[in-house]
């Protein structure tokens, strides 16, 4: 076993940082994307903490969003709490940051990085920048990770259309509110989740996963249509082939596992919006947690 798991929440998410005894008193624990995950490994006494990430630069005190939280006990700072919409190699910088962090202050010398949708991207990157300096990555698990692009990437970079929705209510509202959200929200990130972005990216991380297990799990509960597969079926916000790291090159993921939910989605906000239990979103359902255990080797 490692020393602990961190859990890395992705794009647009607000998450306080927690250790194993310290969480949000106020609110969703770890926040709206790893509070049940966090429970669930506690539940098992496995080591966890979440990295703090916020909306733009800064500390994480609190969300007042959606199912959000307050009364953080611990705050670190600014240089080692990512920006969630901000550019994928940047957030690296400060996970890498809070990962030397836990080295230093915790005495972690190896984890397991779990990371929901833009927080596998953003652990790749810190994987990368950590180059041996910091704990070892033993084991890399992805929920819902843009591996290979997103629905919201690909729409704002045309690489599909509201054609391609094939006239299903759902994805067109998922379409129509994509882009104002972007353009009062991103300050990098959306532009780095197409798949015109990523496959760049992509072939310029050869390597950097050499020697490291990577357990990738997508989900497609929005299924109306079948083409094009690099919409369909997607979880609100990823394909389940991109989710999947399906066309991913051996030279980018070398060891990879590959688990599908065709009932879920992408998270809880999705669940909430379409009418579906908390349990149906990939962050929060125990048969998504066994399949982590699993790969975690607990």
């Amino acid at each position: 076993m490692t020393d602990a798991v961190v859990l890395v929440s992705g794009g647009a998410a607000v998450t306080p940082y927690t250790d194993p005894a310290h969480a949000a008193a106020s609110g969703l624990a770890a926040g709206n994307t790893m509070t049940a995950l966090r429970a669930h490994l506690l539940d098992r006494d496995i080591r966890v903490f979440t990295a703090p990430a916020r909306i733009g630069a800064g500390e994480v005190r609190e969300d007042a969003g959606w199912q959000g939280f307050s009364d953080v006990p611990v705050v670190l700072p600014a240089e080692v709490t990512i920006n969630a919409v901000g550019r994928v190699d940047d957030a690296g910088v400060a996970l890498a940051g809070f990962l030397r962090h836990l080295a230093t202050a915790e005495g972690v010398g190896s984890v397991d990085l779990v990371g929901h949708s833009m927080g596998g991207l953003f652990s790749r990157a810190a994987i990368r920048e950590l180059a041996g300096d910091g704990p070892r990555v033993e084991r890399l698990v992805t929920l819902g990770t843009p591996w290979d692009g997103s629905v919201l990437g690909d729409l704002l970079d045309d690489e599909i259309t509201e054609a391609d929705a094939h006239g299903d209510p759902a994805t067109l509202q998922i379409f129509a509110e994509a882009r104002p959200y972007a353009d009062a929200n991103s300050e990098g990130a959306a532009a780095e989740v197409s798949r015109r972005f990523l496959r760049g990216w992509n072939d310029r991380q050869v390597g950097v996963l050499d020697g490291i297990p990577v357990t990738a799990i997508g989900a497609g509960y929005f299924s109306a249509a079948t083409e094009p597969v690099q919409l369909w079926p997607h979880d609100g916000l990823v394909s389940l082939t991109s989710g999947r790291a399906d066309e991913v090159p051996a030279a980018v993921l070398p060891e990879v596992v590959r688990h599908s939910f065709p009932d879920h989605v992408h998270s809880i906000f999705f669940a909430e919006g379409f009418g579906l239990p908390w349990e149906r979103a990939l962050t929060w359902d125990p048969a998504v947690f066994a399949r982590i255990d699993d790969a975690l080797g607990i």
